[in-house]
Order: C-alpha cells, then structure tokens, then sequence
C-alpha cells in the first residue's frame, strides 16, 4: 500500500503544506483535517474588509491548486488525540487514522477573558463564523468596548470605527501595539486613532461585565463604568495543542521543533505555521513561535522537504531555515508593513525616513544590527529594506 499523510489542520498552514508535498513529490494519499466546515480560507481580512461588508467564504476562500485535487478533507471534525508513538490520530467521531507521516497545523484559538458578567454580547475574531457574528452587530448606533490593544484590537475598531459605531478600546498597555511597534509608533498610531473619534482607556483592565442575560458594559479596574452594546475580546490566543498531550512533547508554547520543523527529533513528524515553535539562525537561534502571516507557507515548504526525507522520498539536504517573517495592518486608510523582528529589538528603536505622524520607516536594532522594520507608507522603500533584513543578522 502506499504512504499516507495526515495533516492536522485546514487552514492556511495545512493547505500550503499538502500543496508544498506535492509540489516535493509525495504520491500517496494525504488526508487533511479540520474542525471547521469551509475549506481552507484566508483569516486576516476577517477583521478588516471583510468585517466591514457581508462577509462571506467565497470572498475570502483560497484556490485550489489542481496538484490538490485529490487530497481528501475531512473537514468539521476535531482530531481528539494522537499517539505518534503508534503513528494514528483518533477523530472526535472516533474513526481512526494510521499515517506514514504528520504534519501539525492546527494553529491557534483566541484566548477568552475569564471576567465575571454575561457572555452574550461578547465576540471574538477568529473564524469566519466569528466575523458573522460580530458584523451583525455592528453599524451607526452600537457602541462598541474593545478589549484588547494589538494589531486584532485596533483592527476591529477601526473597522468598527469607519461603519460609525462608537469605539471604546480598554487595555493594560501604555501604548496600543506596544509589544510589537514600541512606545513612540504605537503612541503616534494611537493618536491617528483618536483623530477618527476612538477612545482609549489603557493602563487599564476589565474588572465586571455589566448586564444580566447580555452584556450592557464594563466596569474597570480603576472603578470606571462605560455602556457598551458590542464586547470585542481582542486579548491574544493560545495554541490547539491539547490532542497531543501524552506524548511526551514540549507543549508549553505551541509545539516545539528542530530548524527543519521536526518535532523534537521525532521522524515523520512535523509543525508548520503559527504553532510551530522553532530556532531561527537569522536571529539568535532561540525556539519561538511566530504569528506572522508569511509564516505557514515559509514553514509549510521546509516541513515538506523534511517530512520527505524522513519518508525515505529524498535525501535533500537543504541549508538552515532562516525566514524572514512579514505582516502587515490595514487600519483606515493606513497599511502598515513589518519585515524581520521588531520585537527583538526593543531596545533601539530609530526613525530612518519620514515622521511617526506620517509616511515613516521605523528600524529595530539588536546590537547595532537591524533586525526589524515597520513602514507606514513609503512603498518605494519596501523592497530596499527587506533587501537589507534579507543580508542582515544571518550574514553576520
């Protein structure tokens, strides 16, 4: 018989590796895996243009490349446990899958605030059903209380913002996108923020959710009480990693991996995407997780080289993965593009071209290095910038 691949996830990560598979060779049968019922389909337009019209799965679904024709999903089915030692994945329904070789894309979830008060009213943003939920929400009169200040958070009340919804955003940072951007560019963001009419109440959590069957408003830390029809947690995520408990694998922060996204030296097994933990040599080699939007497909290419290596199919041996991580934040009228890893250099951060109250390239720099940088306009410097990153850290 021939060789089967189980991958665990159909979203982004798990599409781009049975895509990346095919592409390497593989002739057996790949079954992919999914809990949600729609084939695979972009995420981040979810809080973004796609929140801000009717959003359907045809607006944001990927096309299917013909060498995935004859891949089977079985989709609307959680897997509910491995045992990689045997090589089978058990399925809620309980059927069963013996696999050749595993592929671990099953992402993550949004994490839920565990405050006290009614939970009808509250939304989170992560799946299509998600965005459905919370559109039928939003227009002119709601008032809207957005936990939460990251890239998700400001997205969302933005969007929220432009249908003419009143906007409140609470969070425990200083500065919105703080972790990210750094306090001068996530303040400078903040103001363009409140010139569009959003309030911000930061240094700041949820103590109490007001109301009795539905939410009607907030009380704070600091003893302030604001109404709000439309709660948004925008407050992180955290990895689907609990079917694999048992194992015997590192699970405290996704799932831990080699350079080559095998995990932990396990053959046959691999993680691609934003569960993925893993060493970056561009940077300074420590295993970490990486939520960027460049990230399945960079990591779905070098999990088919190794999971066809470790299937016996090639014995490629490619140099160590080095991606270059990229995302980008439509807010308003405002794209904000990252290139490398800002958040590695907090500690000196530098204005290369423009001002933080318009166009701007802002540098992050880990011992004297540029590790990282955030553009709000200025396209004609994109490709130089990333050329610079591309030749930086890993060349030194």
């Amino acid at each position: 018989m021939g060789q089967r691949i189980v991958i665990a996830g159909a979203s982004m990560g798990g599409l781009r590796a049975a895509e990346r598979l095919r592409a390497s060779g593989f002739m057996g049968e790949i079954v992919a895996v999914g809990d949600e019922t729609h084939m695979p389909y972009n995420r981040p337009p979810l809080s973004k243009e796609a929140l801000a019209s009717e959003v359907t799965h045809e607006a944001v679904a990927f096309r299917l490349r013909p060498a995935v024709a004859d891949v089977t999903w079985r989709l609307g089915v959680r897997i509910a446990s491995a045992d990689l030692a045997a090589g089978a994945v058990r399925l809620a329904d309980g059927a069963e899958l013996a696999y050749d070789g595993l592929v671990i894309a099953t992402g993550m979830r949004p994490r839920r605030l565990p405050t006290p008060g009614p939970a009808l009213g509250r939304h989170v943003v992560r799946t299509l059903e998600d965005a459905r939920a919370l559109r039928g929400e939003l227009g002119p009169d709601a008032r809207v209380l957005v936990i939460g200040a990251g890239f998700i958070g400001c997205e969302v009340a933005a969007t929220a913002r432009l249908l003419g919804a009143d906007v409140t955003v609470v969070a425990p940072e200083a500065v919105p996108m703080r972790r990210p951007l750094g306090d001068d560019l996530g303040a400078a963001l903040q103001r363009r923020h409140e010139r569009q009419g959003i309030r911000f109440l930061l240094g700041r959590t949820v103590a109490v959710f007001l109301g009795e069957d539905r939410v009607t408003g907030a009380e704070l830390s600091d003893g302030t009480r604001l109404d709000a029809d439309v709660v948004v947690e925008a407050v992180g995520s955290a990895s689907n990693t609990d079917w694999l408990d048992g194992n015997g694998l590192d699970l405290s922060d996704g799932v831990l991996c080699d350079n080559a996204l095998r995990v932990e030296g396990r053959p046959g097994v691999v993680a691609v995407g934003d569960v993925a933990r893993f060493p970056n040599p561009r940077y300074d080699g420590v295993a970490r997780r990486v939520e960027h939007w460049s990230i399945p497909t960079d990591t779905a290419k070098r999990a088919a080289v190794t999971l066809m290596t470790d299937l016996g199919l090639s014995g490629h041996d490619p140099a160590p993965f080095t991606p270059l991580p990229t995302f980008w934040s439509d807010q308003y009228d405002l794209r904000i593009q990252s290139f490398g890893a800002p958040a590695l250099g907090g500690d000196d951060i530098r204005v290369l071209e423009g001002d933080l109250d318009g166009e701007v390239v802002v540098g992050y720099h880990r011992d004297g290095a540029l590790v990282g940088v955030v553009m709000i306009g200025l396209p004609s410097a994109v490709a130089r910038y990333r050329a610079e990153l591309m030749r930086g850290p890993a060349a030194a």
